[in-house]
């Protein structure tokens, strides 16, 4: 699970300033099973801090009955404190941070997190996805879901 940060345009919508990424915008909160295939995403605005976005996108991941079979999530190092506690009360899983070591210096790939970084390159190789073109985010987050089945069928078609 991890997030990413769009800019958005002119276009009127709900928009936010994430601060952290300095990003006008909308923020994709996903979830992808091992392969990087995605199981569900929620999209906010920007000013949405990752815990509060993963809330929404589990939930959500409940109410497509996938998450009866997950037992482990791995996530960024954002996702600690209090949310953990709340995954453990509320559903059968848990959350695993990955986190870096303070002796690794510079780029280093960290196990289990390239997985999800992978699936937003997959995701910008969609021109409409660079960007936020969209009014309402339920149009973004079908958009994204149009561009992972449009992987997903190349792949079948192979």
């Amino acid at each position: 699970m991890d997030s990413q940060s769009v800019k958005g345009t002119h276009i009127p919508g709900k928009r936010g300033y994430d601060s952290n990424k300095k990003v006008m915008g909308r923020k994709r909160h996903i979830v992808v099973d091992t392969l990087g295939l995605l199981m569900a995403v929620v999209v906010t605005a920007a000013c949405v801090s990752d815990p509060a976005g993963a809330r929404l996108v589990l939930r959500r991941l409940r109410g497509l009955g996938t998450g009866k079979r997950l037992r482990r999530i791995w996530v960024d190092g954002i996702y600690r404190g209090k949310l953990l506690e709340w995954v453990v009360e509320h559903f059968r899983f848990v959350l695993e941070p990955v986190l870096r070591s303070d002796h690794m210096k510079g780029f280093v790939v960290l196990p289990r997190r390239w997985v999800v970084e992978r699936t937003f390159a997959w995701l910008t190789q969609c021109r409409r996805l660079i960007r936020d073109y969209e009014v309402l985010p339920s149009s973004s987050e079908a958009m994204i879901y149009i561009a992972m089945t449009r992987l997903m069928l190349r792949r079948l078609a192979r």
